[in-house]
């Protein structure tokens, strides 16, 4: 299936750095993505594939819930997210540090 590379630069929007994420990405070789929210599995697939020059073996995604959050009185919601947990091909890895200032 053959997407057009504007849409798949728009896909991912930053990796997603956590505890949970650093531990996911140690035990299951697994790396986590905040993607759009319309973004589906094999245009994420596609998109890693592409930004990064790596291979895909899955993709898991996520939905997560905006909290509810109280001012004062006033009751707000924060906007939902969709999250992307990645799994790379045995061999194959990610590094964000490499490029950066030191």
């Amino acid at each position: 299936m053959s997407y057009s590379q504007e849409r798949l630069l728009q896909v991912l929007l930053a990796p997603q750095i956590s505890e949970k994420a650093t531990y996911v990405a140690d035990k299951n070789e697994q790396i986590v993505f905040r993607v759009v929210s319309d973004a589906t599995k094999p245009e994420i697939k596609a998109a890693v594939e592409l930004l990064f020059k790596v291979q895909v073996d899955a993709v898991q995604v996520l939905n997560v819930k905006g909290k509810v959050k109280r001012f004062g009185r006033g009751v707000g919601q924060r906007k939902g997210w969709k999250k992307a947990f990645v799994c790379l091909k045995p061999g194959q890895e990610i590094n964000f540090v490499e490029g950066g200032v030191a």
